[in-house]
Parts: structure tokens; C-alpha cells; sequence
């Protein structure tokens, strides 16, 4: 790889007119100086359109404009690819449209590309970011939930972190991959659509860890805004958490058997959350129903025979 990549910075955006400048501003403030930023309207009804056009008339030859055929709507997935297949540089990093970095987020992951060829993707944790608009909230740093400065070899992270583990995995904010990583992959799942794009970073993410070397770093340069019109908030508020879930879960053991991957650990792990999907009933007899009876026993016990009970059980 030469010393100084092209990196191609790609930000997604739908009705974004509130917070778009913000993240372009902290592209053109990278201290990294080769890289081109491509924006791709997911089919804008607001002037979010005319402010990315303006960015690009201000700076061509390093930031782009591109929307769907006939200004439409396609989803974040398809967006995320039109930006890719637009893109030049042997590096691709993603940016949503309301989020920003630091200064030095570009400078610090092409080094430790440099210094790591084999990682089809280097990441990061994220900044919460709760006082752009709360001033009394503090932020919070939330980091990838494995041992950072390491490197991980495929498969590795698929049982370590989120989805099929609780520990936090990274935002699409904290990445950057080599675009010959992406193209093995096959890029994102354009069919994750609607309340499917919850997980549509998680799809593109199960690939990338299941054949790809993966680089945790230590370093935090992305701040990922908290705010509310989020789609999580909105698939929960809506009760589709599940179906959703469900939805991706079954997507990811038929990419399994697809490929032929065969790893015993994994498949166990996705059988198991499959498993209160698959067979509600079992599931509530098994796991549920024992701690609702040992919720009831311990509210109407007194404090020693509960005390006793729970040195019999271990403390359950």
C-alpha cells in the first residue's frame, strides 16, 4: 500500500439539513489531506440537496454529489454501495450525516493500515454524544467490547461481540476498511430496508468478521449523536425489535450455509438466539417462567429464608 492512500469518505443522508455541514466540516478538518468525500442523497425532500451540491461546487475534484435514478428513495444499504461503487480510493471509511470526527480519525487508521496490510478493516469505539443538545447529559465513550491495539482473524469477533454476544461492537462511524475487503464481502445487503436497516450494519459487519482480519484500536476519534428519530428508538417504539432481529438472525445461518461455513461455536450461538423465536413456548417454560416464580418467591419470603435460598441456588 503506498504511504499516502486515497481514502473515500462516503456520507448517506436523508432530509439531514440540520446536522449535514457539521459532518462535512469535520472531513475538510482532517488532518489527512488525501482523501475525497462522496455524498449520496437517499432521495432528500428538504435542503439538505442544495447544501451538498453547494459543498461539492466549492470544492471539485474532492467532494461529490450522486443520487438515485429518478431522486429516489432506496435505503441506506443501497446508498452506502452507490457511494462505494463511485469511489476511487483504495480505503473507505463511512460518515453518517449526523455524526463528526476529530481532527486526527483519518491520520491515525491509515497508519495503522499501513502498519497492518492484512486487516480488511481497522476500527474504533464511539463517543456518545449527548450535549451537542443536553447540556446537563455528559458524553460517554462506549469502546469495542474485546481487548483493543489487537488484531483479530476472521471469526474471531463474530463470538466475541454484538449481535450474537452482548459486548459493544463498532459503529459504522469508527471504520475503515480496504475497498478490496468490501469487494470480497459483496458490500451491504440492499435488501435490509425499512425497519430491516436497524441491522444493516450488522449484516455487512457478520461478513467483514467472518472473512476478513479485523484491527481494534484503542483510539475514539468519532462522535456518534444521540437524538430522538433514531430507528432503533423508532423499530422499539413501534414493537418490531423482534421481527427485525428474527429477520437477521435467519438472514445470517442462511449467509452461513450459503458459504460454507462450518464453525461449530457460531452455530451454536445462533441457534441459541434463534431459539425463543423458533419455539416461544419452550423458551417461556425454560427461561422465563423460573424467574418470574423466583421474582414471586422473593417478594412475599422474609430476608433470611431468602437469604438462605439464595446461598442454596449460588446467589441466583
Amino acid at each position: 500500500m503506498e504511504l499516502t492512500p486515497l481514502v473515500s469518505v462516503i456520507i448517506t443522508f436523508l432530509n439531514e439539513e440540520r446536522f449535514l455541514a457539521q459532518s462535512v466540516e469535520s472531513v475538510l478538518a482532517q488532518t489527512y489531506k488525501n482523501w475525497e468525500l462522496i455524498l449520496v442523497d437517499d432521495g432528500s425532500t428538504d435542503s439538505s440537496v442544495a447544501l451538498a451540491k453547494q459543498y461539492a461546487a466549492q470544492h471539485p475534484g474532492k467532494i461529490f454529489y450522486y443520487e438515485h435514478p429518478g431522486h429516489s428513495n432506496q435505503g441506506l444499504s443501497a446508498s452506502r454501495n452507490a457511494g462505494i461503487a463511485a469511489s476511487r480510493g483504495s480505503l473507505v471509511a463511512f460518515l453518517d450525516a449526523d455524526d463528526i470526527w476529530l481532527p486526527e480519525k483519518m491520520v491515525q487508521q491509515v497508519g495503522l493500515h499501513l502498519k497492518y496490510p492484512d486487516a480488511g478493516l481497522i476500527a474504533e469505539g464511539s463517543v456518545h454524544w449527548y450535549n451537542w443538545n443536553e447540556r446537563q447529559k455528559e458524553n460517554c465513550i462506549v469502546p469495542v467490547g474485546v481487548p483493543g491495539n489487537q488484531l483479530y482473524p476472521p471469526q474471531a469477533l463474530t463470538v466475541l461481540l454484538y449481535p450474537l454476544k452482548n459486548a459493544a461492537t463498532p459503529g459504522p462511524c469508527s471504520w475503515m476498511l480496504t475497498r478490496a475487503a468490501i469487494d470480497r464481502v459483496g458490500g451491504f445487503e440492499s435488501s435490509f430496508r425499512g425497519n430491516l436497516q436497524l441491522y444493516e450494519d450488522q449484516a455487512f459487519l457478520c461478513k467483514v468478521y467472518l472473512n476478513e482480519y479485523v484491527y481494534i484500536a484503542n483510539t475514539c476519534n468519532n462522535w456518534y449523536r444521540q437524538r430522538d428519530g433514531s430507528i432503533m428508538k423508532s423499530v422499539k417504539d413501534d414493537g418490531k425489535y423482534d421481527v427485525v432481529r428474527q429477520h437477521f438472525l435467519g438472514w445470517m445461518k442462511a449467509y452461513l450455509q450459503q458459504k460454507g461455513i462450518h464453525n461449530t461455536e457460531i452455530d451454536k450461538l445462533v441457534d441459541k438466539a434463534l431459539f425463543p423465536y423458533q419455539h416461544p413456548q419452550l423458551h417461556f417454560i425454560m427461561y422465563q417462567l423460573p424467574k418470574k416464580v423466583w421474582n414471586g418467591v422473593k417478594r412475599v419470603t422474609p430476608v433470611r429464608v431468602k437469604d438462605a435460598l439464595q446461598k442454596l441456588t449460588g446467589g441466583a
